[in-house]
């Protein structure tokens, strides 16, 4: 690792008990010690730092035929022939139902469609039974997840996500970038990330403030040990990101996070009524922690239906509805372990 960038080797403890808050300048001390930067790490110097270790590096991708193939190429040629810093790369394809399996698979990739994995545990919908089930077709030590969609992808990208967790004593590392917002007429620097600022960051200050350190929560590019990731449960949909951060928290503790500052991540635009969508499933991915934590009491289960309005022909506001029920896969070790039966 560069001279000039910091490195503090920790015991990865126990979370406290009772979930005891640790405040503001514990939270800022962690910022300064745990939050490293993308640039100061090279493929070279990381692949000397994976000590026999494997990287896996896992593109969830559905409907990204624009983008996928243009990822995989650059990190194919940069990061495997190049040089050997990813073992494997792989691409879950959700679904899609345009050529991003093709697309993907003839740039380099393994590709595995999401249903076909683990098909006997049934299917359940969303971002996160992806990266779950990413877990059972791949073999590296540490696995890396890095969104599809990505637009002026440099593969630096993927080797500073990897830096911290193959230099540090760490089990769990969060990319954090600045998010630029395309709008008509120009761009808006640091105008992304609006589910991040209104609901997620909200939440995590009010019931996790440990991790109000994070300074993209809902990131999708993060890496983690294995053993750390097996071990937790993912949610289905978009309260992946959320769940995983609360539940490595309560599994490693703080110390054994990290951050890892990425620069800039330019990606598609994602309408408000979808980013509503993405909004109620993180609501309900952070409720069912406060219920698992016995931090509230439910005297009724949450609702399922989300209704929207758009206008119809008439003028008047018809209402759209959708089914977002919450999924959850339990922790990939139980299922290789026989456990009880899997519902979706």
């Amino acid at each position: 690792m560069p001279a000039d960038s910091k490195r503090t080797v920790v015991e990865q403890p126990q979370p406290e008990e009772g979930h005891a808050r640790r405040g503001q300048p514990a939270v800022d001390d962690w910022f300064r010690e745990r939050t490293y930067r993308g640039a100061d790490y090279s493929a070279e110097h990381l692949v000397g730092a994976k000590a026999g270790r494997r990287v896996s590096l896992v593109l969830p991708a559905r409907n990204e035929q624009a983008t996928v193939g243009v990822m995989v190429t650059a990190i194919r040629a940069a990061l495997v022939e190049r040089v050997p810093l990813i073992d494997e790369l792989v691409v879950i394809d959700s679904d899609s139902t345009d050529d991003t399996a093709a697309v993907a698979r003839a740039a380099g990739a393994e590709v595995h469609a999401q249903a076909a994995v683990l098909p006997e545990l049934g299917a359940v919908p969303g971002k996160g039974e992806a990266l779950w089930k990413s877990l059972a077709v791949t073999t590296g030590d540490i696995v890396g997840f890095v969104d599809s969609d990505l637009h002026d992808f440099d593969p630096q990208l993927v080797v500073g996500l990897l830096g911290p967790i193959l230099t540090e004593d760490l089990a769990f590392v969060k990319g954090c970038y600045e998010r630029p917002l395309s709008v008509v007429g120009g761009v808006v620097p640091g105008g992304g990330g609006r589910v991040t600022e209104l609901v997620a960051r909200p939440l995590i200050n009010l019931y996790w403030p440990d991790l109000a350190g994070f300074v993209q929560p809902l990131a999708g590019e993060y890496a983690g040990r294995r053993d750390v990731l097996e071990s937790v449960p993912f949610v289905g949909g978009y309260g992946v990101e959320i769940g995983l951060l609360i539940d490595v928290l309560e599994r490693c503790g703080l110390d054994a996070m990290g951050q890892v500052d990425l620069a800039v991540r330019k990606h598609r635009n994602t309408p408000d009524a979808a980013l509503a969508k993405m909004a109620m499933q993180i609501q309900r991915a952070v409720h069912e922690r406060l219920v698992r934590q016995g931090r509230i009491v439910v005297r009724e289960e949450p609702g399922v239906s989300f209704v929207q309005y758009a206008r119809d022909d008439a003028g008047g506001f018809l209402p759209l509805r959708s089914d977002l029920a919450h999924h959850e896969r339990p922790p990939m070790c139980d299922v290789r372990a026989g456990g009880g039966p899997i519902r979706p």
